[in-house]
């Protein structure tokens, strides 16, 4: 009976023995890697502190990066628990506003990714380029000057029969000015928008009015106009997804706030100044 009694006991031991040990769970986001006074540190913000680094910092190698990124955490959370829970105003705004920003974020992702699908790419580019050309190649000079006064000059130069190459030669303070101001052939969106606006309603052989942009004022002469053959469809498929994500993005937004009970109170006395006063914030 002794025996008998042992016998099970040292069995069940020797089939423990070999039993595989029980598997360990993966690391994942919500696993802790530190605890400081109780608070926990995970590896899923480890992950996203990695990912605010300078590209520089990146390179590091992983176990320098992993041992400096949990000692900068744990020594966060140290610090940020003397302050026993209590949000300064100004920070509690600036959450406010980083989570507004970065849930506002997601739903933009969300709308761009179903927005780009292989049938809505198509569409666009079937009626962008349903004419079979991709539209109107320009080839343009200009003379660049500073002021409307000067551009207006050789306005009249121009009238009374002055040549535009020697003319910008001389006088134009643009990059091109040494070769007759000559810009070479641009389709539409390469130059800014009131030099397009302004080339758009323009002849070959003719001369503009003076244009203002950012640069200073123009003189544009356009030589010669052209239509260009309609690209292939992959050649564009990346400008026709942003273009096709824009329109998705700028609708929603617009579906959204149309829909919204939105109310803007209008408050007395308010000068738009009022916003550099970091004074309101602080405490």
């Amino acid at each position: 009976m002794r025996k008998g009694l042992t016998f099970l006991p040292a069995l069940a031991m020797a089939a423990w023995m070999v039993l595989p040990a029980p598997a360990t769970a993966a690391p994942h986001a919500n696993t802790v890697v530190a605890t400081v006074n109780g608070e926990d540190i995970t590896l899923g913000h480890m992950i996203l502190a990695r990912e605010t680094l300078p590209a520089q910092y990146q390179q590091l190698p992983a176990d320098v990066l992993y041992k400096a990124i949990l000692d900068q955490l744990i020594q966060q959370t140290a610090l940020k628990q003397e302050l026993n829970g209590e949000v300064p105003r100004a920070i509690q705004l600036t959450l406010d506003n980083e989570t507004r920003s970065l849930l506002a974020s997601q739903v933009i992702e969300t709308v761009m990714r179903n927005a780009a699908t292989e049938d809505a790419l198509r569409e666009a580019y079937d009626t962008t380029y349903s004419t079979g050309d991709g539209g109107d190649e320009f080839h343009a000079a200009h003379i660049l000057v500073e002021t409307q006064e000067e551009a207006a000059e050789i306005v009249t130069e121009l009238e009374q029969g002055a040549d535009f190459s020697k003319l910008a030669k001389a006088r134009s303070t643009g990059p091109s000015g040494p070769s007759g101001g000559d810009l070479g052939w641009f389709g539409l969106g390469r130059m800014v928008p009131e030099f397009e606006t302004a080339v758009l309603d323009m002849k070959a052989g003719e001369f503009s009015q003076p244009v203002q942009t950012q640069f200073g004022w123009h003189v544009i002469l356009l030589n010669e106009r052209r239509k260009v053959a309609a690209p292939k469809f992959e050649e564009v498929r990346g400008q026709l997804e942003q273009q096709v994500q824009q329109n998705a993005i700028e609708e929603h937004v617009n579906k959204l706030t149309a829909h919204a009970d939105i109310i803007r109170p209008v408050v007395e006395d308010l000068d738009p100044a009022i916003l550099q006063d970091l004074s309101l914030v602080q405490e």
